[in-house]
């Protein structure tokens, strides 16, 4: 087979994943290397709070670039950082978690060309999916879709899988109209993608096993981060079709 010629970026966003942060990008890179992809990786380390940085920057590839900065700023914050310093064709994230298995990579980027997609995403939802995912975040994950459909009219069926890959085209567009450093971020990338044009959205099949770590305080959390999901989700609504802030010039 072949090697790819377009260059793949993708961005892995990590906060306190000291222990865990080498072997995760082990896997991602065997994965594509066994892919024949030509790829970078840019590793952002979302805060200097433990080692995590230093772990990274240990890990030796000449494919992964490793980038950093001293207060936690989000996940949505951290993974716009690296898509500015992105050099591919295709720009993507991946959890750095690992929860979404790297191995749907190619499936995604295939998918990509399949449907010549600006955009494609992990879905939960899809047919072909493998999904160990506790009920209390299915409710909730099929009440919030049903509530972005209503107020996007992006007609599809899962949108918060941490797995995305974006067109070069599309990033150049959208990420310098983008706010939103945390909760609901992957929203705001594809309602204002959505808004400016970009209409060829698709989903692609994932493996995913992500259950409650347990205990009350585990389950208040979710709760808690649902709830800021929501209100930046209608920030994201009035920001585009009350104040119009998206359709300023950049």
């Amino acid at each position: 087979m072949e090697k790819s010629q377009s260059l793949i970026s993708i961005i892995v966003p990590i906060f306190r994943q000291e222990k865990h942060i080498q072997d995760y990008l082990k896997i991602l890179e065997s994965v594509l290397i066994s892919h024949y992809l030509n790829y970078e990786i840019i590793c952002v380390i979302d805060g200097f709070v433990d080692k995590s940085f230093q772990k990274a920057k240990a890990y030796k590839s000449s494919r992964v670039r490793v980038l950093g900065y001293d207060q936690n700023m989000g996940k949505g914050y951290a993974v716009r950082y690296g898509m500015t310093q992105a050099k591919g064709q295709i720009i993507g994230f991946v959890d750095g978690g690992h929860d979404v298995k790297y191995s749907s990579i190619p499936l995604a980027l295939e998918h990509m060309k399949w449907y010549r997609a600006d955009i494609i995403i992990g879905s939960k939802r899809h047919a072909a999916s493998k999904v160990i995912y506790p009920w209390q975040r299915r409710i909730l994950s099929w009440g919030y879709q049903m509530g972005v459909k209503v107020l996007f009219g992006i007609n599809v069926r899962d949108t918060q899988v941490g797995m995305k890959f974006f067109r070069k085209e599309v990033i150049q567009k959208v990420l310098p109209r983008l706010l939103i450093k945390n909760f609901a971020f992957d929203i705001e990338m594809l309602a204002v993608a959505n808004h400016l044009g970009f209409h060829k959205i698709y989903e692609f099949p994932i493996e995913i096993n992500l259950e409650f770590a347990g205990g009350s305080i585990a389950t208040a959390n979710f709760f808690k981060t649902a709830w800021n999901m929501m209100w930046d989700t209608l920030a994201v609504f009035y920001r585009l079709h009350i104040t119009h802030y998206y359709n300023r010039p950049v």
